[in-house]
This record gives C-alpha cells, sequence and structure tokens, in this order.
C-alpha cells in the first residue's frame, strides 16, 4: 500500500476564479485612485494652510459619517445585493472628485476664497466618507462569496496584496502627477480611473444577493440586527483582540496623515543623483531639492512597497500557522519601526522603517482578514465587517485626526514617539490577555 501525496500547494489557486480577479483588480484600481486623490488634497490642503491640524481634520471629515453609517451599510450588505449597493457607492465617490474638479479649475478657484475652498474640501471628503460607509461592509462581505472556502486564506493573501499594490501605485503616482499636470487635471485622472474600477465591479457575475433567508436573523429588526453582528465580534475573543491590535496601532502609531509635514519640513532631500527619473530640482534656501509633492510620493508609498513584497513570500509561506503569535510580533515590530521613523532625519533610512511599517502591518492584515472570512456565519459577515469596519478601517482616519492634534500640540517628532510607545504597551497589554490564544490553528 503507498501513501497517497498530498497535492502541491498553489499558491496562486484564488486567482484562478475569474470574479475574484475581477475583484482584487477594483480593489487595486479603487485603492489606488483614493490614495491618489487623498495625497493630492492633503498636499494642497497644507500648501493653502500651512496647519498640521488641517491634514488631521481630513481623517475626522471622513470618519464621522463612515462610523454613523458603516452598521447600516452592513446591515444592508446582509440583505441586499452587494455588487449594487458598490457601484451605487463608486458613483456616489465619482461625483465628489466631479464636485471637486468644478471647485477647483482654475478660472473658478481663483474667485473662491481660502475659507470657501476648504469647505468644498471637506464638504466632499464627507460625502466619500458617507459612500465608504456602505462601499466597504459590501466589499468585505462580498470576497468569501467569491472563491471556495477553502481558498479563504490565499484569498486574504491575494486581496491584501492588491490592495497594498493599491497603496504603492497610488502615493508614488501621485506626487508625479501632481507635479506635472496640477490639482484640477489630476482630478480628471481620478475621474477616468473610478470609472474603469466600475466597469471590474461590473464583470462580476457570481449571485451576490443574500443567500441565506430562513434564519433567526432576516426577521430582526434593524437595531437588532446591529446588535447581532456587536454581540458576535464582543463573543469571540480572538476576533476582539485582532480588531484591537489593528484599532490601537493604525490609531495611535500611524504617520501616514502628517507625511506631508515631514515632506515639506523635515525631510529635505538633494537633488543631486534624482535627474535620471527626469525630476526637475526647486531651489530652496539655495539649495537644490527634489520637490516635496514628489518626496511625499515615494514616503507615502514606501510602507505598501514593504507590504507587497512581504505579502508576495506569504503567499508562499502563509503567517496563519502560529497565527497569534506572528500577529503580536507583527504589531510590535510596526510599534519599533515607528520610532525609528520618528528620530530619524535621513530620508533613505525613514524610507525604510515606512516599508517595514508596512511589511509588519501587511503580517497582521492577512491574519485578522483569514480570521474575518473564516469565523463569522454567512448571514452576519456584512454587520461583522462593518464593526470590524468601525474599529479599524476608521482607526486610519480618527488617527489622522489624533496625529494632526499631537502634532499641533506636542510637535511632529515628539506625537510619532508617543505614537509608538503606546503601539508597544498595547501590544504588552494583550499579550498578557491573550496567552491562551497562542495555540490556535487558522489553516
Amino acid at each position: 500500500m503507498t501513501t497517497p501525496v498530498p497535492p502541491a500547494h498553489d499558491a496562486y489557486a484564488a486567482l484562478r476564479v475569474p470574479d475574484f480577479r475581477y475583484y482584487v483588480l477594483n480593489s487595486f484600481l479603487i485603492t489606488a485612485t483614493l490614495l491618489i486623490q487623498e495625497v493630492i488634497v492633503g498636499y494642497e490642503l497644507y500648501k493653502i494652510t500651512h496647519d498640521p491640524l488641517a491634514l488631521g481634520l481630513i481623517g475626522l471629515a471622513e470618519a464621522i459619517p463612515f462610523i454613523l453609517l458603516s452598521l447600516f451599510g452592513g446591515h444592508l450588505a446582509d440583505r441586499r445585493d452587494k455588487k449594487r449597493i458598490l457601484q451605487i457607492s463608486l458613483l456616489v465617490i465619482m461625483l465628489g472628485s466631479v464636485v471637486l474638479y468644478l471647485a477647483f479649475r482654475p478660472s473658478v478657484a481663483g474667485q473662491l476664497s481660502e475659507a470657501m475652498r476648504l469647505v468644498v474640501i471637506y464638504g466632499v471628503l464627507m460625502l466619500i466618507g458617507t459612500a465608504r460607509g456602505f462601499y466597504s461592509p459590501a466589499s468585505s462581505s462580498l470576497k468569501p462569496f467569491l472563491v471556495p472556502r477553502e481558498l479563504y486564506a490565499n484569498s486574504a493573501t491575494w486581496s491584501s496584496s492588491f490592495w497594498q499594490a493599491g497603496a504603492i501605485a497610488g502615493p508614488g503616482v501621485a506626487g508625479f502627477l501632481y507635479a506635472a499636470l496640477g490639482f484640477d487635471n489630476t482630478l480628471l485622472v481620478v475621474i477616468g480611473l473610478y470609472v474603469i474600477c466600475f466597469i471590474f465591479l461590473s464583470l462580476i457575475k457570481r449571485q451576490t444577493a443574500p443567500t441565506v433567508t430562513n434564519s433567526a436573523s432576516a426577521s430582526l429588526g434593524l437595531w437588532d440586527s446591529l446588535r447581532e453582528g456587536f454581540a458576535f465580534v464582543f463573543s469571540n475573543r480572538i476576533v476582539l483582540y485582532a480588531i484591537s491590535l489593528d484599532l490601537f496601532s493604525v490609531l495611535f502609531g500611524g504617520v501616514v496623515a502628517i507625511l506631508p509635514i515631514f515632506a515639506e519640513d523635515i525631510l529635505r532631500v538633494d537633488a543631486a543623483g534624482w535627474s535620471f527619473l527626469g525630476i526637475a530640482p526647486v531651489l530652496s534656501n539655495g539649495q537644490l531639492i527634489v520637490p516635496p509633492a514628489v518626496v511625499l510620493g515615494f514616503l507615502r508609498a514606501a510602507p505598501s512597497v514593504g507590504a507587497v513584497i512581504t505579502m508576495l513570500a506569504l503567499a508562499k509561506f502563509p503567517p496563519t500557522v502560529n497565527a497569534w503569535r506572528n500577529m503580536l510580533l507583527a504589531v510590535a515590530g510596526f510599534g519599533v519601526a515607528t520610532l525609528i521613523f520618528a528620530l530619524s532625519t535621513n530620508f533613505y533610512l525613514s524610507l525604510l522603517m515606512l516599508a517595514l511599517t508596512g511589511a509588519f502591518d501587511s503580517v497582521s492584515v492577512i491574519i485578522r482578514q483569514t480570521i474575518m472570512q473564516l469565523l463569522p456565519p454567512d448571514h452576519l459577515r456584512g454587520r461583522v465587517a462593518a464593526v470590524n469596519g468601525i474599529f479599524v478601517s476608521s482607526s486610519n482616519e480618527i488617527g489622522a485626526f489624533e496625529s494632526g492634534v499631537a502634532a499641533s500640540l506636542l510637535g511632529t517628532i515628539p506625537s510619532v514617539v508617543a505614537g509608538g510607545v503606546v503601539t508597544l504597551l498595547v501590544v504588552g497589554y494583550i499579550y498578557t490577555r491573550s496567552k491562551d490564544l497562542f495555540g490556535v490553528r487558522l489553516t
């Protein structure tokens, strides 16, 4: 008798499913496009105000409607066609970009006061936050319906990889587009990219309407339905602790929102050696330097470069063996890299530390996404995704506000140091509360 040979691990298994390919292509492109818009809006705001708090308010403007509507968005995602929700939400996001373009054309922008320009920017950001309150839970709850259950871990790795690839391309391209085309014409590119995203969503053929219609939760009212999603999260310790780790590390340790300050005022990059990229230097205090908008693009892209390199390795060597140990180590590494970035005055060391924050974050993201795909039952996916969105996705925006306020009160560098220290303290606390989770296997 011969022992059967187990099938070889197929690192590309999820990508062989056509609907999943359209899903991740849309994820890549909408992530890149949103970040192009975010980078140019943030830089335009800092040029107008030179106030760190103005950058923090970007996050708050998006977070408030997102938090208020995300639970209802999850409720709808469990009861309506998820693809249709994504398409409508994308059209609303596109509308916001059109409003920005019309308001910031040179013939119009010159007639608007500074206060009016700020009102338009923050108003559009709130509109985008509103749309994301529906888009995010629908997107998260759609993904498990596109691949077989045995491919959940593989699909989590690839969806995270495409998301991170978009997060590389968006900020990197944004700096060059802004320098070459200006704010208004870059928005035209953004609008065109949103149209392509809509096409990718339309190509998904899999049934995305709710498949569980006879469960007890189907008869619940709105508030009881939302409470059911919260109850699942708070009753499952590994879900709760995974969300909490991500929440506090991003909330206090994230530096993305205040990177325009580092690009404009702290990391002055000598233009020598950059001519091969076709970058025209600018004169500042008698020194030829790389344009701050281009420096910002590199800084914003660095975390995602680190994340994608790591995720390509993780597709072959998934971190879900010893998952909880890997989760705690990854978040601790994120905190240490943040501390070194805060103290660095060398552009290349700063880039490396930002890349490491992305690398460590990618490990925790894959583990958390696998948890979120494996554990919630189908009829709760939208609501659990919404709760996850409130505590994790919105932490990016609330974290941006926290970064702006802290930088205003403490100074830019001390605020980032404090964030790294808080991240390490949170990891230590959750470690003492979750030692029994070290034996959990997600494979």
